[in-house]
């Protein structure tokens, strides 16, 4: 199906010309073609009567032809013109020179007086005009005979016209559809303008890069860019509100993790102590994040940056890396260039967090962790992160059931089986889906695909 609005204008009036110009040349070719052969028909009368007027009896009582005639035509052998005189035993009296070694189709003749037209064809297919006139002619003596002029003409000349005509038809009328299609199209382009313009600004402030809409539209989208403004508005003022009185949440829970950190560093040896702390920190960024989500939910594709995705990653393995210093993991980052999300940072950071944690828990001591570029089926961009270790991994048939929440393999690890069902989660809202595989070293591979959010994104 054509997405383009403009497209489907230019097609629609191809069509609508197609069938118009087509119309109408079949309309002039039909005129053209009766004018000609009207004009055909009033030739041959013309020439019936000059035939008639030429004709002179002899002193035999018959019916004779001058020798030379006006028309030059009836002379020349093969010409196109041909006549002839019959008389009452239907017996040629006479026959121009034009027709000499030829039989002339005729059509019956009617009653004196009457003329009759006819289209025929010749021995070798050459179509004619035949026109027939039958009458009585009076000698001195007042004897009556009947006589039948015959005329009949070749139509192949005014078939070529017809031709000829009918290929000036199609050439002019391309050439005028040629013309208005690309007058319509530049047309198009101006009218569409603003379309254009109202897409790129707001992209720009999905980018972050503007705030509002211009005003500088046509009066029928002026409401539209209003309306527009007054929605986004509205959503960033509630999207604060929201934001300061959950700020103002987590800014009271605070107080206790950092005294429950001072009682650690008052009583805790020194490597539990800096294992704590990390998990109290950890659990301090959950807790803006969890608090701050119905916020982001509500403004979320409006002007959200560009994510440093590396730097993320890195300060997640870092941080792993202290936590499970007994297991001495590695882990290893490699971003790919042109590799971009455009999300919230605390949704990556929860995703992503999940996941590095997960193949710490169950590798032996490698970790690798690669994000490319994506791109889904709607024109987003966005990236695929894989975390792949070189544990034990996860049977195939069990694979997808890890996505529910609270399903665990082993229970004598630690965890409540939640981290998963909140990746798939989080990937769901932003177009992308989880998938587990089995990694080149053995254990469990996890790609993710996440998109850029949109304002429409529930």
């Amino acid at each position: 199906m054509i997405s383009s609005l403009s497209t489907r204008l230019l097609l629609s009036v191809g069509v609508l010309l197609l069938v118009f110009f087509g119309m109408t040349i079949v309309v002039l070719e039909v005129a053209f073609r009766q004018a000609g052969e009207q004009a055909q028909q009033d030739i041959l009368d013309s020439q019936i009567m000059a035939l008639l007027a030429a004709a002179e009896p002899n002193d035999n009582h018959e019916l004779v032809m001058p020798p030379d005639l006006p028309e030059p035509r009836y002379g020349t052998p093969g010409s196109g013109l041909y006549a002839e005189l019959r008389n009452e035993d239907k017996q040629a009296v006479w026959q121009s020179r034009s027709a000499i070694g030829m039989r002339l189709p005729r059509p019956a003749a009617g009653s004196p007086g009457e003329q009759r037209l006819a289209r025929l064809t010749l021995e070798d297919g050459t179509p004619v005009m035949t026109a027939t006139l039958a009458v009585t002619w009076e000698f001195a003596e007042g004897e009556l005979r009947p006589y039948t002029f015959h005329v009949t003409e070749s139509l192949d000349s005014l078939n070529a016209q017809i031709a000829a005509y009918r290929r000036q038809l199609f050439g002019w009328f391309f050439a005028v559809a040629l013309v208005m299609l690309l007058a319509i199209a530049v047309v198009m382009r101006s009218v569409l303008r603003p379309l254009r313009q109202i897409e790129g600004e707001i992209g720009d402030i999905e980018s972050g890069g503007r705030a509002a809409l211009s005003g500088n539209y046509p009066t029928e989208l002026k409401g539209v860019a209003r309306n527009m403004n007054l929605l986004i508005g509205s959503e960033r003022g509630r999207s604060e509100r929201y934001r300061q009185t959950l700020d103002n949440l987590a800014h009271s829970l605070k107080t206790p993790l950092a005294a429950m950190r001072a009682v650690l560093d008052e009583t805790a040896p020194g490597e539990t102590r800096e294992r704590q702390a990390a998990q109290i920190e950890r659990m301090n960024d959950i807790v803006r994040y969890q608090l701050r989500k119905p916020a982001r939910l509500l403004s979320e594709g409006i002007g959200l940056p560009t994510l440093a995705v590396r730097t993320e990653l890195q300060r997640l393995a870092d941080g792993l890396s202290k936590v499970y210093r007994d297991k001495a993991v590695s882990i290893h980052i490699e971003v790919s260039e042109g590799a971009e999300f455009r999300g919230d940072r605390g949704d990556f950071l929860e995703l992503a967090g999940n996941l590095l944690d997960n193949a710490c828990k169950w590798c032996e001591r490698e970790i690798q962790v690669t994000v490319s570029a994506a791109s889904h089926a709607d024109g987003r961009q966005g990236i695929r992160l894989t975390v792949s270790d070189d544990g034990r991994g996860i049977p195939e048939e069990l694979a997808q059931q890890l996505l529910e929440r609270g399903m665990r393999l082993d229970e004598s690890a630690p965890g409540h089986g939640i981290g998963l069902a909140v990746v798939r989660d989080i990937a769901a809202n932003y177009g992308g889906t989880v998938r587990i595989a089995r990694s080149s070293a053995g254990g469990a591979e996890f790609s993710v695909d996440l998109f850029a959010t949109t304002t429409g994104k529930s």
